[in-house]
């Protein structure tokens, strides 16, 4: 799924069951009382109410009166600002209004609330910021963008079936690739292409130690071969 997401309208009842995703799923409440239970915490959305669950996160929902909710899937590392505390169902007041006037507008078939949406919701959820003025480079005070790696390890996760460059990650973190390499480096211990590969093979150990095929591995995390995956398998 590509940033900044995708946003539908569902409707919720009988509980389908557990189950996670890759991505993080932002819920507004819209009619009706949704239950969630979050990684063995529970939570409820009622109507006004929202919530944004992480990458990873097992959870289960129910709905038993019937539930409609505005629903957010998105791959933006943005959402990452708005997951702590997670159990607070409690959404900023203007991104509830933008919720309703979005599911009004995907209702009426309006495009623009399709394309622009999943980005002006992200914007409403975050918490504002005091104005100040804008740090100069030469400025040794200047404030440099935190890298969430966590985030970073999980938007890559779901990357790793197709090529990845320095490039593709230094820009999610809206960086350029020099300053990334730098980053990483001076935070992980290790350079930019160092850090990509082995990410890609923890990746790929986790999902053999869960008892998936070499071959199915290999083609989910971007290596040539099976053979190519063992091989660096035990390599490392």
């Amino acid at each position: 799924m590509d940033s900044p997401g995708s946003l539908s309208l569902r409707r919720y009842g009988p509980s389908p069951g557990s189950h996670s995703h890759g991505h993080f799923q932002v819920l507004l409440g819209l009619a009706g009382q949704l239950e969630l239970e979050i990684d063995g915490r529970g939570l409820r959305v009622p109507t006004g109410g929202g919530c944004v669950i992480a990458p990873g996160a097992h959870h289960d929902f129910e709905a038993r009166g019937g539930s409609l909710c505005l629903v957010l899937d998105s791959s933006d590392l943005g959402w990452t600002q708005c997951t702590a505390p997670w159990l607070q169902a409690a959404p900023p007041p203007p991104a509830m209004t933008l919720a309703r006037y979005l599911a009004s507008a995907l209702q009426q078939g309006r495009p623009l609330a399709r394309t622009h949406g999943p980005a002006l919701l992200l914007e409403a959820w975050l918490p504002s910021a005091p104005l100040s003025r804008t740090p100069s480079l030469a400025d040794p005070g200047a404030r440099r963008r935190a890298i969430d790696w966590p985030a970073l390890r999980a938007w890559a996760a779901l990357q790793w079936h197709r090529p990845l460059s320095v490039a593709d990650i230094a820009q999610q973190v809206h960086l350029s690739p020099s300053q990334f390499a730098a980053r990483c480096r001076e935070e992980q211990g290790q350079g930019a292409m160092a850090w990509l590969r082995s990410q890609r093979l923890e990746h790929a150990r986790l999902l053999r130690s869960g008892g998936m095929p070499v071959a199915e591995v290999a083609r989910r995390t971007g290596y040539r071969s099976p053979s190519a995956l063992t091989a660096a398998l035990r390599r490392d």
